[in-house]
């Protein structure tokens, strides 16, 4: 398996949290409330599935290694779309964070601002994947040979079993914080 393999798996599992924020944004635009629960739910799995293990194999292993190739101008260009928007997908979710805190806190004004983060979330996945999948990762494996991608892929492997285990070491964490 290439090492784009299990990204594009993962892709299809962020697909589907996606389309269950559309489902859930489009329910409290309907009844004109906040669902927190799911808020929370889905702000944890952008933060933790689809931007830390997610994109962090993509930045931390995939594109730090395509960096030290002679890429073409093109994925070159669309590298560096793609760090860019992973940043405006961080940003756009500790929006929707602090408008769902300020929501909780009694701040109900705040509903149109958690709607348009869900709404922005959801229009942006589906083309940050397709970037992904049909312009960059495959043609990108043409740079890279095959121990270079057998490392890469055991690496990924190696990040995944890591990724459990500090984010509950960082919840035990938090909570001591609060106890303390």
């Amino acid at each position: 398996m290439m090492p784009v393999g299990p990204l594009m798996i993962e892709h299809r599992l962020i697909e589907r949290m996606i389309a269950l924020m559309k489902v859930n944004a489009a329910r409290m635009r309907e009844q004109g409330k906040a669902e927190l629960g799911f808020i929370d739910i889905a702000v944890d799995f952008i933060r933790t599935y689809a931007d830390r293990t997610h994109h962090g194999k993509e930045e931390g292993i995939l594109f730090r290694d395509l960096s030290k190739k002679p890429l073409s101008p093109d994925l070159k260009e669309t590298m560096r779309e793609l760090v860019e928007e992973h940043g405006q997908s961080r940003e756009c979710v500790r929006r929707l964070s602090s408008a769902r805190d300020s929501y909780a806190q009694g701040s109900t004004k705040v509903l149109p601002d958690i709607l348009a983060a869900l709404d922005e979330l959801v229009e942006f996945y589906p083309k940050h994947i397709e970037k992904e999948d049909r312009h960059f990762f495959l043609p990108c494996m043409d740079y890279l040979n095959k121990d270079e991608q057998a490392n890469m892929l055991e690496e990924m492997e190696k990040f995944d079993r890591t990724m459990i285990h500090e984010k509950y070491r960082k919840t035990v964490e938090g909570l001591e914080k609060g106890l303390a």
